[in-house]
C-alpha cells in the first residue's frame, strides 16, 4: 500500500485480511505525522516498510502539467492523511475515512472550486496541505534513516536506489532490502534504465556477499511489462521484481478480475520463456548473469 492512496490504511487492512502487507512511505515532512502512520501500519499489520527516496518532490512531469492533472491537488489520492489524527488535528479536524467520487474528472472538480463548492473547496485545501507534507522538497540523508530504524522493528527497504555506493551505504545503515527503481521512469528524464542500475549494482562484492548471507534482498522495479523482463532481472541478481502499471491497466478495464488476469497472463508468460530458454525452474535462472544473457550495446 502507497501512502499516495485513496484509501485509508484501516480499510486496506480489513480488504487485505490475512494476506501480506507491506507499506510504501512517502516520508512525511514531520516526525509527528511520520509517527502516526508508522503508528497505524504497525497496528493495521503491515510487516514491511519501503521508503520512497525519489519523490520528496514530483517530478518534473509536461504530459501532467499540459493537462493540470493533479488528483491529490482535488483531495484525490490523501486518504492516508485525511484519515490520520495527527494530521486532521492540526486543523481542528478529526480523522474520515472517505472514498472520494469516482470517476475522477479534473475539469468537473475545477468547475466545482470555482463556483465555490464548500466540499469540494476543504478537498483542495487538504489536498495541497497534504502535498506539502509528503512531498515537500525536504530531502533527507543516511543520518535521517536512523529515525526510521528506532522507530520500525520490522523490515526497512530503501526504493529508489539507482548506484552502486548507495547500495552498498544501505548496508551501513541496517537496511533489510533495496528496490532497484527509477519510478518507472516518472521522476527524472534521461536517468539510466533500471536494468542497467541492477546490473552495476550487482558487480559489487559487498552486496552480493550481503544477499548471499541473507542481510540484504535485492528487489527490482521499473519496466516489468512481460516474463523475459522479469528473467533478465533476475539473471542479473535480483530476488524478485515489482509489477507496477500493468496491474492497474487491468483494474481499469475489468476491475479485480482484470488484475488477476494481469498477473496470471505475466506468470504464463515468465512460464513460457523459462521453458523455451531451456530451464527447469528460476533456481537456473537467479543471479546466473552472463550465463542467461547477453547485453547487447546498440551504437547508432
Amino acid at each position: 500500500m502507497s501512502t499516495a492512496s485513496s484509501r485509508s490504511i484501516e480499510e486496506v487492512a480489513a480488504a487485505n485480511g490475512n494476506g501480506h502487507r507491506w507499506y510504501q512511505l512517502y516520508w512525511p515532512r514531520t516526525n509527528d505525522v511520520t509517527l502516526s502512520i508508522l503508528k497505524r501500519v504497525k497496528e493495521n499489520g503491515f510487516t514491511a516498510l519501503v521508503v520512497t527516496l525519489d519523490t520528496m518532490t514530483i517530478g518534473w512531469r509536461p504530459h501532467d502539467l499540459e493537462r493540470a492533472y493533479m488528483p491529490f491537488g482535488h483531495g484525490v489520492g490523501i486518504q492516508v492523511g485525511r484519515s490520520d489524527p495527527v494530521f486532521m488535528a492540526r486543523y481542528g479536524r478529526e480523522p474520515v475515512h472517505e472514498r472520494p467520487d469516482f470517476p475522477y474528472d479534473s475539469e468537473e472538480k475545477d468547475r466545482l472550486f470555482l463556483a465555490g463548492d464548500e466540499k469540494t473547496r476543504e478537498a483542495v485545501f487538504f489536498g495541497t496541505e497534504w502535498l506539502k507534507e509528503c512531498n515537500s522538497g525536504l530531502y533527507r540523508d543516511w543520518e535521517d534513516l536512523k529515525f526510521l530504524r528506532e522507530n520500525w522493528q520490522g523490515p526497512l527497504v530503501l526504493k529508489g536506489i539507482q548506484n552502486v555506493l548507495d547500495a552498498e551505504k544501505a548496508l551501513e545503515y541496517g537496511v533489510d532490502g533495496i528496490v532497484v527503481s527509477n519510478h518507472g521512469g516518472r521522476q527524472v528524464d534521461g536517468a539510466i534504465p533500471s536494468i542497467y542500475a541492477l546490473e552495476n549494482i550487482m558487480k559489487s562484492a559487498k552486496v552480493k556477499g550481503a544477499q548471499a548471507s541473507g542481510k540484504l534482498t535485492v528487489l527490482f522495479d521499473s519496466g516489468i511489462r512481460t516474463g523475459p523482463d522479469i528473467l533478465k532481472a533476475l539473471a542479473l541478481g535480483a530476488q524478485a521484481v515489482l509489477l507496477g502499471r500493468p496491474w492497474v491497466y487491468g483494474l481499469i478495464v475489468g476491475g479485480e478480475a482484470g488484475v488477476e488476469q494481469v498477473i496470471r497472463h505475466t506468470l504464463g508468460d515468465l512460464d513460457t520463456t523459462l521453458g523455451l530458454a531451456g530451464c527447469k525452474s528460476l533456481n537456473d535462472v537467479q543471479g546466473k548473469g552472463d550465463a542467461v544473457i547477453t547485453k547487447l550495446d546498440f551504437i547508432p
